[in-house]
């Protein structure tokens, strides 16, 4: 009689926030999690044992998470360069302003403390040539911010020419990095500079505050 054959099945995804139940996810067979991707302008925050991952070129994504809560989350940024250039810690500086406080409020809102927080950062790669360099003006932007809020930095892989693919394990902190070839180049720029003109038509609106 031939063997019976196991059914593998997925389980059931980790409790998601009320305010990302319309992300979706999908079940990673490699590394055996339910993972979400995000775009740039998003960010998310998994209570579970998830993997959030993301495409990176001159964008910047912060990882941060609270480890005794467990909680952790992504952003996914870019400062558009069409801003007065006399406004670096103004206009432009507003778009990764939001991105960084959003994230960190729903970690201190659901039990996350400032003094806790782990914080790694990757992108900021400078993927078209004889273009002006935004990967390193978001570099210096969380850089600042950071230190601004006497977060330190844990981990960081930044600049360079390559874009990378970002998978971050929310409930350890663990990070894996894929440096992708530089074909991918043209095709990332694209999908940055879409939402680049997105932003610029349609700004962030008001301001956020840390708790």
């Amino acid at each position: 009689m031939a063997p019976l054959a196991v059914q593998s099945t997925i389980p059931e995804r980790p409790e998601v926030m009320p305010q990302f139940r319309s992300v979706k996810s999908y079940w990673d067979a490699q590394h055996g999690r339910h993972t979400v991707r995000i775009l740039p302008g998003e960010y998310y925050v998994s209570t579970g044992d998830e993997i959030i991952t993301t495409l990176l070129g001159s964008c910047v994504s912060a990882c941060i998470r609270d480890p005794q809560t467990g909680m952790g989350g992504m952003n996914h940024f870019l400062l558009p360069e069409s801003c007065d250039d006399r406004a670096v810690v103004g206009s432009r500086a507003r778009y990764g302003t939001y991105a960084m406080e959003h994230l960190i409020n729903v970690l201190l809102a659901n039990g996350g403390r400032r003094e806790r927080l782990e914080v790694k950062l990757f992108g900021g790669s400078r993927i078209m040539k004889n273009a002006t360099d935004v990967g390193e003006r978001n570099i210096a932007f969380i850089r600042d911010y950071l230190r601004t809020e006497n977060i330190p930095v844990l981990k960081e892989d930044l600049g360079g020419t390559h874009p990378r693919k970002v998978l971050y394990f929310a409930a350890s902190g663990r990070v894996l990095i894929k440096k992708l070839p530089l074909s991918e180049n043209t095709q990332i720029s694209e999908l940055e500079s879409s939402y680049e003109q997105a932003i610029i038509k349609k700004p962030v609106a008001g301001d956020v505050d840390l708790f």
